[in-house]
């Protein structure tokens, strides 16, 4: 098992297309990924917001598959380290408690600035862009990260997905750079 350990913050969990990727490359053994309970309340929320449509039991189902999926995820006993950290958003301090107290690395999260570096660098924590982690994870295992895109698209069968289908969601949802990467491989995916 991997001795790296990253924290998903709730906005790379919705959308789906990111929370799909972020959970396959946990699922690589390249990385072991945590998350909260609060963590899921705060994508499905935001997912329920956006489409109030969707029943909330199936959305919670999603966050079960998604802890049956990626062994050892769940980080509790976390909450007595909140009320001491300082952060800009004070509603981020429990993802901060959560990967302090599991010994993560990286807050994979968009809203690097949320989490700044003099905040979590005492603790061995940086904030990362999904974008950058993605990359790095091409970086180290070109070959799995492409594995993975093929297991999501082999689950996508309505509607299927092209490889450049694919990579055009990831860059619509800012992974730029690491779309760019993954073109390069498209043939592959």
């Amino acid at each position: 098992m991997a001795n790296f350990v990253v924290v998903y913050d709730a906005c790379v969990l919705y959308p789906a297309s990111i929370r799909d990727l972020v959970i396959e490359l946990a699922r690589t053994g390249l990385l072991r990924a945590k998350w909260t309970a609060r963590i899921h309340d705060e994508w499905i929320i935001a997912l329920l917001r956006m489409r109030p449509e969707i029943e909330r039991a199936r959305i919670e189902r999603v966050a079960q598959l998604m802890n049956a999926a990626v062994l050892d995820c769940l980080v509790t006993g976390f909450e007595s380290l909140e009320v001491g950290l300082k952060l800009p958003d004070p509603a981020d301090r429990h993802v901060l408690a959560a990967a302090i107290h599991c010994g993560a690395q990286e807050i994979v999260t968009f809203n690097v600035r949320d989490f700044p570096d003099p905040v979590l660098r005492p603790y061995g924590i940086r904030a990362i862009h999904p974008d950058e982690f993605v990359q790095h994870l091409l970086d180290l295992n070109r070959e799995a990260v492409c594995q993975a895109v093929r297991r999501i698209r082999r689950r996508l069968v309505n509607p299927p997905r092209s490889a450049d289908e694919m990579i055009q969601i990831y860059e619509r949802n800012g992974l730029v750079v690491s779309a760019s990467m993954l073109r390069a491989r498209a043939k592959s995916l």
